[in-house]
């Protein structure tokens, strides 16, 4: 065997020696806990909208796996706990936080859960990807609170956007009875407000019987009363009667919200920027298609693995000071994600969407913004009530 042969040989085993010692290495562990407290189940009118019993766990498990690819190459590995609670048990989430090690936490539940847990938990980030609530975001946001799922207010304006654009300017609106129906109308109102419109009639929905034999009858007498409008409103977050607004109303008018045109984070029609290789992923994982409460918390555990890449796995004030300062994630959205340093909001695009395709994505074309045009949705920072991020 010659010299050069023999030389070979050695670098060999070298090599192969080497990378099983990596292999036998133990990895770096970061540690993620998904806490979801289960919110009451509510009457509805149709039983065509299932929630799925792992809705924005799913998104949160193809994370970990995204995560992990990477990782087996850095020598890093993310592991998460899952830990499903009953309906209000506020204590024993907090027993949770309290024998848990996990630096970050994705909270699925609602708002006023979300505050309670917030506080006096140590050094902590939490992710809300459940609550598009604007208090969160405004007067009770939380500097250790970072929010991946948008706003109400950033879809209201995704709206006003689309509606100024196609030059709509008689709004009409019929709102639901439910807590988030009321907060997103207000959303609804406030943005008209803020580019420069106005409701011109609202009604509530009044009608209680069984819509699937009255729709024809009851809703052209409900809707007459809006007078004329070039678009209806509908705040029906649950989508509990607005299914059946269309094709029923006194006019022949579009429907925004409900089951009209809709202001998503994500939805299984978005296709273009790389999404489809991303639902394609998503649905071998789940066997169903990625919702936006998915996509919240997919992103929230993307940006986590972004943050710790680049900061050479900091400690959590340095992790929370790159995810304000420094990010820009991928997300499949067509701009770069990144977070307000104002209010914790992850800034991003929002998906104006029907059942079969994305009709547009906001911000759109020639709302313009001095920093960012993902700004001109959502609490601009001169307008921002958050006052926690400024400690």
């Amino acid at each position: 065997m010659n010299s050069i042969m023999k030389l070979c040989l050695c670098a060999l085993a070298i090599c192969v020696l080497s990378t099983g010692a990596r292999a036998t290495e133990a990895l770096r562990d970061i540690s993620v806990l998904y806490l979801r407290i289960a919110t009451p189940e509510r009457p509805v009118l149709s039983n065509l909208d299932p929630i799925p019993n792992d809705l924005g766990l799913a998104g949160a498990k193809l994370a970990v796996a995204d995560n992990n690819t990477t990782g087996g190459f850095m020598g890093y590995k993310f592991s998460m706990d899952i830990v499903d609670l009953e309906e209000g048990d506020i204590v024993g989430a907090r027993d949770v936080l309290q024998s848990s090690k996990a630096p970050f936490v994705i909270l699925d539940m609602s708002a006023k859960e979300m505050l309670d847990l917030a506080d006096g938990t140590g050094p902590r980030l939490f992710f809300n990807v459940r609550s598009y609530d604007d208090n969160l975001r405004n007067t009770d946001c939380r500097a250790n609170l970072l929010h991946t799922l948008p706003s109400y207010a950033m879809r209201a304006d995704a709206f006003m956007q689309f509606v100024l654009k196609k030059r709509w300017d008689k709004l009409a609106l019929v709102t639901g009875h439910s807590e988030e129906d009321i907060k997103f109308a207000d959303a609804l109102r406030n943005s008209s407000r803020k580019f420069g419109m106005s409701f011109l009639n609202e009604e509530p929905w009044v009608l209680d019987g069984d819509l699937r034999r009255q729709a024809g009858a009851e809703v052209p007498l409900l809707t007459q009363k809006l007078g004329d409008h070039d678009v209806l409103f509908v705040a029906d977050e649950h989508n509990d009667f607005a299914r059946y607004l269309a094709y029923n109303t006194w006019l022949p008018r579009p429907i925004l919200g409900g089951d009209g045109l809709r202001t998503t984070g994500w939805s299984r029609v978005n296709e273009q920027w790389g999404a489809a290789q991303l639902q394609s992923r998503f649905q071998d994982l789940a066997g169903r298609d990625m919702q936006d409460v998915d996509y919240a918390a997919w992103a929230a555990l993307r940006a986590v693995d972004e943050a710790q890449l680049r900061t050479n796995f900091a400690d959590i004030d340095g992790i929370r000071s790159y995810l304000l300062d420094g990010i820009e994630l991928a997300g499949f959205k067509g701009r770069p994600l990144s977070f307000r340093d104002w209010n914790g909001q992850m800034r991003q695009p929002v998906g104006l969407t029907h059942a079969s395709a994305l009709v547009a994505m906001a911000p759109l074309e020639g709302f313009l913004h001095a920093r960012n045009e993902l700004d001109s949705l959502g609490a601009d920072a001169p307008n921002s009530q958050c006052t926690a991020f400024g400690e």
